[in-house]
């Protein structure tokens, strides 16, 4: 005969079940936990990529349609170009300004206007006119710009569409 305290059928978890539940459980909030921190370093790096992008764009295009504009290329240096601009008669100043943290800045300065940020951290900025001006007709513009640590190379070309004699 078997004593009838045994006979109670008793319900729960053993201690080993429970640490390896536990075990199990934790394993999948680290890998959960890996997963989130993955994805949003990936997002701020393809947020990084998307301003970077995007400035790039736009300073291709304003220095573009400001070379295109113009009458005539004034000076063609290094570190600088002087447009003069064929609809307000004044001079536009694109220039290599470095900053403190080693990078350098292409910034744009219309007439007596305040200067504007094309291009922020960018380095190894050269102007290159086709000819020495005033005759010049044709320029670009080579500079590098790191993303995601990789330098990339990047070129702004741009033709007067008309010359002043």
């Amino acid at each position: 005969m078997i004593p009838t305290r045994l006979k109670h059928n008793r319900k729960g978890f053993t201690l080993v079940e429970l640490l390896v539940a536990l075990i199990v459980t934790s394993i999948v909030l680290a890998a959960v936990a890996t997963l989130a921190f993955a994805m949003g370093t990936a997002d701020d790096s393809s947020n990084d990529t998307a301003v970077k992008q995007a400035q790039l764009r736009y300073a291709t295009l304003r220095i573009s349609e400001l070379i295109r504009h113009s009458k005539l290329v004034c000076t063609a240096t290094a570190n600088h170009i002087e447009l003069w601009l064929a609809d307000v008669n004044e001079p536009a100043y694109i220039d290599v300004v470095p900053t403190g943290d080693g990078y350098l800045e292409l910034q744009l300065r219309e007439g007596s206007g305040e200067a504007m940020i094309l291009i922020r951290q960018c380095s190894n900025i050269e102007f290159v006119p086709d000819v020495a001006a005033p005759q010049t007709r044709f320029v670009s513009i080579l500079f590098d710009v790191e993303e995601n640590g990789v330098m990339h190379n990047y070129q702004i070309s741009a033709t007067l569409r008309c010359k002043a004699g």
